[in-house]
């Protein structure tokens, strides 16, 4: 059984979002870069780009195929993690909750948090999707 950091909040796209103050920040959860194999490449988008919620956003290639990555949130990217993932995507697989977030966004629809799972429901809902 996986362990989900409980502080963090979850998409059924397999996205963690960690929220601190009116910022999120954005990565691959560890069950979705497990299916993903090793990442090879990811391709962030812009500072200041503006995100509605479900848009794709990030290209994510493993050895295994592509794939996007999609907002949990409506915003604008603040930040992104390309000077680390530019040079190592690998830390997708060896840090999905650490150094291998993508971006941060700057949210601008606090009600949409509501509508992200917990660790407890990503679980449950992860443990389905495996069965």
């Amino acid at each position: 059984m996986a362990n989900y950091p409980s502080d963090l909040r979850y998409t059924r796209e397999h996205e963690w979002v960690r929220v601190t103050g009116e910022k999120a920040t954005v990565g691959l959860t560890d069950f979705a870069q497990k299916q993903l194999g090793d990442v090879v490449f990811v391709e962030l988008p812009v500072v200041d780009r503006q995100l509605a919620r479900g848009e794709e956003f990030a290209t994510v290639e493993s050895v295994k195929a592509a794939s996007e990555v999609y907002a949990p949130l409506s915003g604008s990217v603040t930040a992104t993690n390309n000077g680390v993932l530019g040079d190592s995507p690998e830390e997708v697989n060896n840090e999905p909750y650490g150094e291998g977030w993508m971006i941060e966004i700057e949210f601008s629809d606090k009600s949409e948090l509501d509508e992200l799972l917990t660790a407890d429901a990503y679980q449950k809902y992860v443990e389905s999707e495996e069965s």
